[in-house]
């Protein structure tokens, strides 16, 4: 029987016989053997937990990928013992590190008597370091013919059963760290959000921007439209909250001559969770002085198509069977004709709000009382666009109602230079041409009040402080936010949010 046949580990067998025998697994009695165990390796003086190091020399996959250079010689590995097989004088074992998993052949003669038996004690789920030489057994498996095995971590608990790993969806999330042990590909989508990040910062820092951070407890959470998080500052008996946005303060370092700025990090919205949002997610926001929203949109594109060209050596993705070409131009169409393309509504033909609301009310959109042309506009976007845009599309000059901080178009004042860049019919990215006239700035602002008072409670209140940075002077500005986690969910093909996020918010469970 081929060996990777019959290598499975020891609690499976276990559970596999009393399921036979119609027993229930006394798991009480499997934690207290491996608590007895780690007393006798406490008692003999060999606790694991007194090691402070183990000398890694390589990783399981460089080994496999790359046999002709490692064959016969000497390397040392450490991971997680996934499976072993005890056969008499000869065992094997699986070791699963950081790239994969690779088998481990272990022979009484070539460890000693002494350190075999203490193998044979070992438990799945334990962490131990092998070195030895690689070799290819018959059936043509890269393995590590060990000399040596070294237990490095004793593990109390018990792991899922191997072939059926952590399937429960909530328990995955809640303990991301079983779920990173069992699935290797949850393991490999996080290994590839942190390159697609490590590729974005790479990307600007070639283009001449500063990484920058800026605060997370505001006593102003402006920039977007959403609900904050609000708390209490008892050092100075303030009231403050978490920020939803990156932008006030970075324009504040634009206007101090930093030019161009890029801050990644964590912003918080009280809002609800669904696959595409949490209420704690990482945004990318930049800035760069003395270009537009067009500029803005040439960095997009560059951007993406060098993130998936670095991490995943193509531009060409696809995320849940749909096939997105980053490498061709990135489609350019305006709200008002996306609008009129898919809902046949021509809002350069409505000029007022009455006639917003009477065509709103034909096409079934439900609108608020405060809402105006430029909202009932959105509204139909969102009802009738979104969803068409699969390929990476700009949505540009949005109405002034819902772009507080961006500047006029100035053929058109009731529009302004702002896109949203979207995929599989996601918004993806916002950006604008800065609006950088304070005066015009205080008006937005007053509005956003306004509806405030009328109980809006994403709308945004002025920061003086911020409008007295803009009255020193902002040169003209392009901005633009990202949003990190779709763009992983995207270019690792993940379905939620959740799965791009190592510990995503969870209602409470008491333990």
């Amino acid at each position: 029987m081929a060996e990777e046949q019959v290598q499975q580990n020891q609690q499976g067998k276990q559970n596999q016989q009393n399921k036979k025998n119609e027993q229930p697994v006394d798991t009480k009695q499997l934690l207290k053997v491996r608590r007895d165990k780690l007393q006798e390796l406490r008692e003999s003086g060999n606790d694991p937990f007194l090691i402070t190091k183990y000398d890694v020399t390589n990783h399981s996959m460089e080994i496999k990928d790359n046999f002709e250079q490692f064959e016969s010689k000497t390397v040392s590995v450490a991971g997680r013992m996934m499976s072993k097989r005890v056969m008499g004088k000869a065992s094997f074992c699986n070791v699963q590190d950081l790239q994969g998993s690779i088998q481990a052949y272990v022979a009484r003669d070539a460890v000693g008597e002494e350190e075999y038996k203490a193998f044979k004690k070992m438990d799945i789920g334990d962490l131990v370091g092998i070195e030895g030489t690689v070799f290819r057994t018959k059936t043509g498996e890269t393995s590590i013919h060990a000399a040596k095995v070294v237990l490095l971590s004793k593990s109390l608990q018990i792991l899922p059963e191997k072939y059926h790993g952590l399937t429960n969806t909530d328990m995955r999330y809640r303990q991301r760290y079983v779920d990173l042990i069992m699935n290797q590909d949850v393991k490999d989508t996080f290994v590839k959000r942190s390159k697609i990040i490590s590729a974005i910062r790479r990307y600007l820092d070639g283009e001449g921007f500063l990484e920058v951070e800026t605060p997370m407890l505001v006593a102003n959470a402006g920039g977007a439209a959403a609900r904050p998080f609000s708390t209490h500052y008892n050092a100075l008996d303030e009231d403050v909250k978490l920020r939803i946005s990156l932008e006030l303060y970075l324009k504040r370092l634009i206007v101090g001559g930093m030019e161009r700025v890029y801050e990644i990090g964590r912003v918080f919205r009280n809002e609800g969770l669904d696959t595409r949002h949490n209420p704690e997610f990482t945004l990318m926001e930049l800035y760069q002085a003395y270009t537009d929203y067009h500029g803005m949109m040439d960095l997009t594109e560059n951007l993406y198509r060098h993130v998936a060209q670095e991490v995943l050596g193509t531009t060409t993705i696809t995320y849940n069977g749909i096939e997105m070409d980053l490498g061709k131009p990135f489609e350019r169409i305006t709200m008002v004709d996306a609008v009129k393309k898919y809902s046949g509504v021509d809002f350069n033909e409505i000029h007022s709000v009455e006639e917003a609301r009477a065509a709103a009310d034909e096409h079934h959109i439900a609108y608020e009382k405060h809402h105006k042309k430029g909202d009932i506009l959105n509204l139909f976007f969102e009802e009738f666009v979104e969803e068409h845009l699969l390929q990476p599309t700009f949505v540009m000059d949005h109405p002034i109602e819902i772009s507080p901080l961006t500047k006029k178009k100035p053929e058109n004042p009731d529009y302004v230079e702002r896109f949203e860049f979207f995929m599989n019919g996601w918004e993806m990215a916002n950006a604008y041409s800065e609006l950088n006239d304070p005066i015009d700035q205080r008006e937005r602002f007053k509005a956003q009040e306004e509806l405030l008072a009328l109980g809006n409670e994403e709308a945004n209140t002025t920061d003086e402080d911020f409008m007295y940075a803009l009255e020193l002077g902002m040169p003209p500005t392009g901005g633009i936010g990202f949003g990190i986690d779709r763009m992983v969910m995207l270019l690792t093909d993940s379905p939620a949010i959740r799965d791009v996020l190592l510990f995503p918010t969870m209602r409470h469970i008491e333990q």
